[in-house]
């Protein structure tokens, strides 16, 4: 058992190194394939379900989820529960409402909906708010894994960042989609046993195992997932269940990093049953999460002598395995931790280079992207793409504090505007972009307000973004003047054609 930081030993890191090298031969393997744009960005839509299901899930579940889960159980309490209830009352939504509109329009990306339907500039515009958010939660995502290398090696922050986001930066460039794919699969299977490892470990270590963990937990007041009020300072169970419910919408039908995926199935029930695989899974490892969360609070009141004090809640996870698992062991649920960053990372980067080629350049040409760019061109600017993301988190995100805090800041400033014009779009008739566009701006603006002068829990961000855009969109688009109109591209009128 190691006993100081840094004392990482030559097994775990020759295990470390193993796997990094193994992702790399994967995208190597597979940059003998990309032939086309269509390639690159979409597998030649020939990938099959199971494996697109385990990379949708290992995407949007980072490092950051990982260490931030188990940190805020650590920290607070276990309202996050409720987000395993959510995922599945959502999949019917992706299923039945906004896939079906998807795939019969025939896009490659979702932000192609929003050109059908409200024209190139507001295609652009919701683009490049992709582009922002993705951008902030890549640096997010790096900087979570750093922090795990950092505090089990010693390796100075800002070079573990590098290192994990130049790392993932070079079998995304080689291997397009497919890479990122079948990269995420073994990714997956190294995230999820990672997981049960920890929590089988930390339940033979507390006295009387899961029942103690519940037991000690519910004296501490952890067991926050009966609380069904809204406190504005707070995250309690509603206001999570209330978050939840657009973040997943957005996340898994909005999001191009996972839309990517589905759109790349080959026939609508592998879609269904990707969506189906990711809302059990994540029923299955947010509760494993918050549970290992638990464990480390009560281990640690028992142990009080093992923890450093000051220590931030999410460090203590990966203090734990450094001090508590055997050599090889921890390298293994490090390499987990990797898998997670890595598996974020590279989804993102294919997903940013395909938004910017086909939902900014092709528009700003007026040609579409297959028959002015090419898979190098492709190539280099998810290179591009990589470094900067890398920069960030060396750069910024030092100074951010608690990642889950800092995840939901960016989401409510960028993503949930996206989201309210989807829906704008879908569900009513006589929106347009100019009025989304005046309250899109409004909300960030308002929500950099909240932010400074403290008004709300972050939790809150997301579904009050929403809602105000998509609110106030709706009623200026009544009163501003616009010329033209897409109305024929809402859900039903598309799906009854």
């Amino acid at each position: 058992m190691t006993s100081d930081p840094g004392q990482f030993g030559a097994l775990n890191y020759a295990i470390l190194t193993l796997y990094l090298i193994g992702m790399i031969a994967v995208g190597a393997y597979f940059s003998r394939r990309q032939q086309s744009l269509q390639d690159y960005f979409l597998g030649g839509r020939r990938l099959p379900w199971l494996a697109v299901g385990m990379s949708m899930y290992a995407s949007v579940t980072s490092a950051m989820t990982f260490m931030g889960l188990p940190g805020r159980a650590y920290s607070q309490n276990i309202s996050l529960l409720v987000v395993c209830l959510m995922s599945p009352l959502i999949a019917p939504v992706l299923i039945y409402l906004i896939f079906p509109l998807y795939r019969k329009l025939g896009l490659t990306t979702s932000y192609e909906y929003i050109a059908m339907r409200f024209g190139r500039c507001a295609r652009i515009a919701v683009s490049g708010l992709f582009v922002l958010a993705r951008l902030s939660w890549i640096g997010t995502v790096i900087y979570a894994p750093s922090l795990a290398l950092h505090v089990t090696t010693g390796i100075p922050l800002a070079i573990a960042a590098l290192i994990i986001g130049l790392l993932a930066t070079v079998y995304c460039v080689l291997g397009g989609l497919s890479a990122v794919i079948w990269t995420d699969v073994p990714q997956f299977i190294i995230m999820i046993g990672g997981a049960i490892w920890v929590a089988v470990l930390l339940s033979g270590l507390v006295p009387d195992g899961v029942v103690g963990i519940l037991r000690e937990g519910h004296l501490a007041d952890k067991l926050m997932i009966f609380d069904w009020t809204l406190k504005p300072d707070h995250m309690t169970a509603l206001a999570v269940a209330l978050a939840y419910g657009f973040i997943l919408i957005q996340d898994y039908g909005v999001d191009q990093v996972s839309v990517q995926r589905l759109l790349a199935v080959k026939t609508d029930r592998g879609v269904a049953r990707a969506v189906i695989f990711n809302a059990v899974t994540d029923f299955f490892i947010i509760g494993l999460l918050l549970l290992i969360g638990l464990g480390l609070f009560v281990y640690y009141q028992q142990h009080p002598g093992q923890l450093p004090d000051g220590i931030a809640a999410d460090r203590v996870l990966p203090w734990f395995i450094l001090h508590q698992l055997p050599a090889g062991i921890s390298g293994l649920i490090i390499a987990a931790l990797f898998a997670a960053a890595m598996s974020s990372v590279d989804s993102g980067l294919n997903s940013l280079t395909t938004v910017i080629l086909n939902d900014i350049a092709g528009p700003l040409t007026g040609r579409k992207a297959e028959s002015v760019f090419s898979v190098g061109l492709a190539r280099v600017l998810t290179a591009v793409l990589g470094l900067l993301a890398t920069a960030v988190a060396i750069g910024v995100y030092r100074y951010i504090g608690d990642i889950i805090r800092a995840f939901y800041t960016f989401m409510g400033l960028f993503s949930a505007p996206v989201l309210a014009f989807f829906l704008l779009g879908m569900l009513t008739r006589r929106a347009h972009a100019l009025g989304w566009g005046v309250a899109a701006a409004t909300s960030i603006a308002l929500i950099l307000t909240i932010k400074r002068l403290g008004w709300l829990h972050e939790i809150y961000f997301f579904p009050a973004s929403t809602l105000f855009t998509f609110i106030c969109g709706y009623l200026l688009s009544l009163v501003l003047p616009v010329r033209g109109s897409h109305s024929t591209f809402t859900w039903r009128g598309v799906l009854r054609t």
